[in-house]
């Protein structure tokens, strides 16, 4: 039965989308119409009131979202996800009022793009054994180093960076989280080639890039609080998604049988891989009504590790299917997105595209880690290295 508090705030939510839609053209420019959305407190209704929401329960965003996506072309897409599945939480749990205030109505809107900047060439997994340092300068950080596969690096306004601040320290202690713009001076982005031919992911190089205090995200030394924020948000953003049944890679797969069909072996297999995708997507849709504000908790390492793993096993079978045609693809032209959203329905190019799906985000190696000593209560690995000084681990 429905709460009268709940009716109120539906009722509440309904009424701000009467005047967002009466008051601003759906299809008219994107930024104006975003812009209002999040004036009305409709961005994330679970954020506080003039932070783009009306502090109301997060399972209410649903209610927002389904009525936009009915009414209106400008729906947030792929492009946003850094900046809406990871920039707005670490604001929410880690940012000043004057940080919200500034940063957070642009990142919604897409004017302003977010990248993160944490893996480097010596520690990509190991996000805590990073090497780029940033040294107190008066009421500046300078900044020297080098990031890598930095989605969206050479079109984003800011950078979430994670910096050694204190080498003295253990490696968790020692590391201060920042807001880095993009556009400062000392700062070069490379793009790095995939498999595909695009270069959505980057190579970032520092050299005395200089941040002013005020764009720390929480305290000195409080980096590895602010990264665990950041990435536990990350592979919900990846794997947490609720797509319409039938939709995504698996209804890539099933317009891909009905073009070519198959044998009864691969109808087996097709059955299965569905079974499976509606498993993950029910799962996803309970672990959203769940959520609350806040950091999420180990279990969208387990979403992100079912997406990967599952979207590879289904382009697999669907460039099977396909027969010699699956080995065509188009072309291989060096193209820099703008956008992290995916722009090609090329089934063999998305073929290639999931190989990096158990990679970024975390790879399904460190998911399975993750799953194991914080789900299943396992012993952890042995970590030889975790109360060390930073500047005494033995490094390649």
């Amino acid at each position: 039965m429905t709460t009268p508090e709940r009716s109120a705030a539906e009722t509440q939510i309904d009424e701000l989308l009467d005047q967002l839609l009466t008051d601003n053209d759906p299809h008219g420019d994107r930024l104006d119409f975003m812009g209002a959305q999040f004036d009305l407190g409709l961005a994330w209704v679970h954020f506080p009131e003039g932070h783009g929401g009306l502090d109301l329960s997060r399972r209410l965003q649903k209610r927002v979202n389904d009525r936009l996506d009915e009414a209106t072309p400008h729906r947030p897409s792929f492009f946003h996800v850094i900046g809406h599945g990871m920039g707005a939480p670490v604001m929410l749990t880690h940012g000043t009022e004057g940080q919200k205030t500034r940063h957070l109505r642009p990142l919604f809107t897409g004017e302003e793009v977010w990248c993160q900047l944490f893996s480097e060439p010596g520690a990509g997994s190991d996000v805590a054994g990073l090497a780029a340092r940033a040294i107190k300068d008066g009421d500046e950080w300078v900044v020297n180093g080098q990031k890598v596969w930095t989605t969206v690096a050479h079109v984003a306004k800011w950078g979430m960076i994670v910096v050694r601040t204190d080498p003295d320290a253990p490696k968790h202690l020692g590391m201060t989280y920042f807001l880095m713009d993009m556009e400062s001076d000392g700062i070069e982005v490379k793009p790095l080639r995939q498999i595909t031919g695009e270069a959505e992911f980057n190579e970032v190089f520092m050299t005395d890039v200089r941040i002013p205090d005020s764009q720390r995200i929480d305290a000195v030394g409080a980096g590895w609080r602010v990264a665990l924020t950041t990435l536990m948000n990350e592979r919900v953003a990846i794997g947490g998604a609720v797509a319409p049944r039938n939709s995504g890679p698996i209804g890539d797969l099933m317009e891909v049988w009905r073009q070519h069909g198959g044998s009864e072996h691969d109808r087996d297999e097709l059955m299965k891989l569905w079974v499976e995708a509606e498993a993950g997507r029910l799962t996803n849709i309970r672990a959203n009504q769940n959520a609350t504000a806040g950091t999420p908790g180990p279990e969208g390492s387990t979403g992100k590790l079912v997406y990967a793993e599952l979207n590879k096993k289904i382009y697999h079978l669907a460039t099977e299917l396909m027969g010699p045609a699956g080995m065509g693809y188009d072309s291989y032209e060096f193209i820099q997105p703008e956008t992290a959203e995916e722009i090609s329905t090329d089934t063999r190019r998305r073929f290639l595209r999931v190989r990096a799906n158990s990679i970024e985000g975390g790879t399904s190696e460190i998911m399975k880690n993750i799953i194991g000593e914080r789900v299943l209560g396992l012993p952890g690995e042995p970590r030889v290295d975790k109360h060390l000084p930073w500047n005494e681990v033995p490094r390649s």
